[in-house]
């Protein structure tokens, strides 16, 4: 970020902002091979921890410290690696940006908020560059600040994010007072001895879990908290891919850190697992009635992350964070897709495209292998993915092993819908003449559709992942019909371009509620913000009619006492001597009468 601002700033005009991208895409590669090197020792030596003392007082000490583990390196790998493909993307897709430094900058900054998150071993630290995050996504949503809807979008995104950041912070701050330190480790003990001496109410255990999950439920997009990931599809697409793969990553990695404190509050673990089903089921049922097709697959994200989050709740840390692997690269392809349509058709809408896929062999392929890579297709990675969950969950938790299948099946029936009405079909004016997009944005997409395609035999080497001889066949047969069934209801729904609304007056209803989200926003209207608003006038009247009205009074009286008391002024020296005098025996005599 700091190499980019001479340029961002207008301070270097003479060779364009270009440099600021090539300085920040060489950077990133710098970080991704430190990265890699770093990971191969840490694989030799084990886990180091890094700290550098910041601020001491009284009992509360603060530090600057990382972890270096495989999991937290292995994130970094994934945050860095994914920075550096979108943003040789990005030269693609904003080749004709005048701000391309300030886009550049910003992604800078972005990423360093995203890489302290991963190797955070504090909770102190780990806040402050969430906030960091949140700030970051307010200005990549309004980078195109000049479009009254991009405004719109940066502040909702902006201030729903604050909401949870808010309740994060009461968190922080009553941990600071009662562990006297932000290290996790440390806070895992004391956590450990207060459950053990019971020193700590149930009211205060619950709260204090309730405010550390609000800061992860706002990062990963869940419900309440979902709508801002939507709107965030107002900003350019290389930011959604990184929004939507790696965002939400480093938010589920920070719900992982805190959950061994959440032992003194079994209700909000039962919040999780409530969020996480909500999240799962009804992002993926909005997702399939989107006709944005940026907005079709950020539900599929909070989807997605509902399934994290019921795999964190359920003490399944391992499966959580292959997840969270195969989804973020799949999730990143899919965006790349969608943005070489978007960047050559110049249109999001899923009812003006059509016929791409003779036209966009490149694009057409990474959408293919991306949408195979998300959903429970033998054999790459969230197959396995599944297969785990459903495995570890089939027995103790059988209505969240169907949660997993359900939502398997509605992503796969959205990911067929979409390819439909974008790549098959006979083309419309939109696509007619639609080309395959440029090489900067070509190379990122094809190396990023190997990838994927490979990622089982990634997976192969780490442990949670078993053979596929180690699985039931049932179980590998019901994940498999879950996506095929999926798939065969996307293939047979009638989609009509022109009539994308049903004529059926109860399926119109029903498509409605979910292009609406549940009519979620009207219904934050109408109570929270009204409620807000509400209490704004009251207060609003309270201080114009009350104490301005009070204060005001005050005044009138003081200018009308001094009306009066002007016309007892004479001129006359006499009138004044006596009145003098009188007062001094006034006061005489009552000091007399004290005294006595």
């Amino acid at each position: 970020m700091v190499l980019s601002l001479p340029w961002a700033a207008g301070w270097i005009k003479r060779h364009g902002p270009r440099p600021a991208a090539y300085l920040n895409l060489i950077v990133t590669l710098l970080a991704v091979v430190h990265g890699t090197l770093i990971l191969q020792q840490i694989w030799l030596l084990g886990p180091q921890h890094i700290e550098i003392p910041w601020f001491q007082a009284a009992d509360l000490d603060l530090r600057i410290g990382f972890d270096l583990s495989l999991t937290n390196l292995a994130a970094l790998e994934l945050v860095t690696g994914l920075s550096l493909v979108g943003q040789v993307f990005a030269l693609g897709y904003l080749d004709k940006e005048w701000a391309l430094a300030r886009f550049y900058a910003l992604v800078g900054f972005f990423e360093g908020a995203l890489a302290g998150v991963v190797l955070s071993s504090n909770l102190f630290m780990s806040y402050f560059l969430l906030e960091m995050l949140t700030l970051s996504t307010y200005l990549l949503v309004g980078f195109w600040y000049a479009q009254p809807l991009v405004v719109t979008a940066a502040r909702d995104a902006f201030l729903t994010k604050r909401v949870g950041d808010v309740l994060l912070l009461m968190g922080v701050v009553a941990l600071s007072a009662w562990a006297g330190s932000m290290e996790f480790d440390d806070l895992y003990v004391w956590a450990a001895e207060a459950h053990a001496n019971g020193s700590l109410t149930p009211l205060a255990g619950t709260l204090l879990g309730l405010g550390l999950i609000a800061g992860p439920m706002g990062k990963c997009a869940q419900f309440p908290m979902h709508l801002w990931l939507d709107e965030a599809m107002e900003g350019p697409n290389p930011a959604s891919i990184l929004r939507n793969s790696v965002v939400v990553t480093a938010g589920a990695l920070v719900l992982l850190k805190v959950m061994p404190l959440l032992r003194f509050s079994p209700l909000a673990v039962d919040v999780l697992l409530v969020v996480g089903t909500i999240s799962a089921l009804a992002g993926a049922l909005v997702a399939i009635a989107q006709v944005d097709i940026k907005r079709a697959f950020s539900y599929s994200t909070t989807s997605y992350l509902g399934l994290v989050f019921i795999a964190i709740a359920l003490q399944q840390p391992a499966i959580a964070l292959l997840l969270l692997f195969a989804h973020g690269l799949a999730k990143a392809l899919l965006f790349m897709s969608v943005g070489s349509v978007i960047a050559t058709t110049s249109c999001q809408d899923l009812t003006e495209l059509g016929g791409l896929g003779s036209r966009m062999p490149a694009t057409t392929t990474a959408y293919l292998v991306g949408g195979a890579g998300l959903v429970g297709l033998l054999p790459l990675g969230c197959f396995w993915c599944f297969g785990l969950l459903v495995e570890a969950l089939g027995r103790t938790a059988p209505f969240f092993a169907a949660v997993v299948l359900i939502t398997n099946a509605l992503t796969a029936f959205n990911l067929t819908r979409v390819f439909r009405q974008v790549f098959m079909g006979e083309p419309l004016p939109k696509t007619k003449r639609a080309p395959e997009v440029n090489w900067l944005m070509a190379l990122p997409m094809v190396s990023l559709t190997v990838l994927v395609a490979l990622l089982p035999a990634l997976m192969a080497r780490i442990d949670p992942v078993p053979g596929l001889a180690s699985f039931p066949l049932p179980l590998a047969t019901g994940v498999v019909a879950s996506g095929v069934a999926g798939v065969i209801g996307g293939c047979l729904a009638p989609l009509h371009k022109f009539w994308s609304r049903s004529m059926f007056q109860p399926l119109r209803l029903l498509q409605d509620l979910l292009a609406y989200d549940f009519y979620t926003e009207r219904i934050y209207k109408v109570t929270i913000v009204a409620a807000v608003a509400g209490l704004a006038r009251f207060s609003n009247w309270i201080d114009q009619a009350l104490v301005s009205g009070f204060v005001n009074g005050i005044g009138r009286l003081s200018l009308a006492s001094a009306e009066g008391l002007k016309l007892s002024v004479s001129g006359q020296l006499q009138t004044y001597v006596l009145t003098v005098l009188l007062a001094i025996v006034l006061l005489l005599t009552s000091l007399q009468w004290l005294h006595g």
